[in-house]
């Protein structure tokens, strides 16, 4: 890469120099001039290219680097990385966690991930990995009365299916939120394993759930999947009106 191939966007306002940086990263990514082992131009030659000053850049390339972007190299200069999904999911994490009913929010978008997951599996998904799938099943089942064990086999359910959807964007995303996905399978579990009824129908709604896959039925998968979403929810919503229904007076 030359001076000549950094081109600076005309834009109304001005970004700042960090701004700048990364979004000259972010563009280069993008559009493919810039993969996974490439090295950037060096220090004094980038900061006059993006006319910012060496020491904004220094901070915006330690930034990057420490998202695991960059691999920053003494005396031979940075490098790209591909991106770590466990560290941007702390970034991310760190940016969701303040927000009010953070893992209800949490639900909604890996209903909607998972939820095209399953129909791409049900076209993609290989014999190895429905064995897999297979297998975490039968672990399932034995760690019905663990919430921590059993949420993390359950979180390891949900992913090796997201896994054989085969669409790297998808397991990414679905990476990068996998913190609070965790604590979400953790507490939902914690709401249902002294419920036996709850826990029957949960075999059965992962049961079908993988049934439908392996008969390769996205239509069916789906409506397992969606089934099995409104389990945990609805034992929080009879749990709210047991707790608020009239006691009925002794004689």
């Amino acid at each position: 890469m030359t001076l000549f191939d950094i081109v600076r966007p005309e834009t109304d306002e001005t970004p700042t120099g960090a701004l700048r940086v990364f979004t000259f990263f972010r563009d280069r990514l993008l559009s493919g001039e810039l993969k996974a082992g490439d090295r950037l131009l060096a220090e004094r030659e980038l900061a006059l290219a993006l006319g910012v000053s060496r020491p904004v850049l220094r901070e915006a390339l330690r930034s990057l680097a420490m998202l695991g972007l960059l691999d920053i190299q003494h005396g031979r200069g940075a490098f790209v990385r591909a991106a770590d999904a466990s560290v941007l999911g702390q970034a991310l994490t760190l940016c969701l966690a303040p927000q009010p009913n953070i893992l209800d929010d949490v639900l909604q978008a890996r209903i909607a991930i998972e939820c095209q997951a399953i129909r791409l599996a049900c076209e993609r998904a290989s014999e190895r990995d429905l064995q897999a799938i297979a297998g975490m099943l039968d672990t399932l089942v034995d760690s019905l009365d663990d919430p921590e064990t059993g949420g993390g086999v359950d979180y390891a359910f949900h992913l090796a299916i997201v896994r054989a959807s085969g669409s790297g964007a998808l397991m990414k995303i679905y990476e990068a939120i996998s913190p609070l996905l965790m604590r979400s399978h953790v507490e939902r579990r914690r709401d249902t394993f002294r419920e036996p009824a709850i826990t029957s129908r949960l075999v059965d709604a992962h049961r079908e759930v993988f049934l439908s896959l392996a008969r390769r039925d996205p239509d069916q998968a789906e409506r397992a999947l969606r089934e099995h979403f409104l389990i945990g929810d609805d034992l929080r919503r009879r749990n709210l009106i047991a707790a608020y229904q009239p006691q009925e007076k002794q004689p």
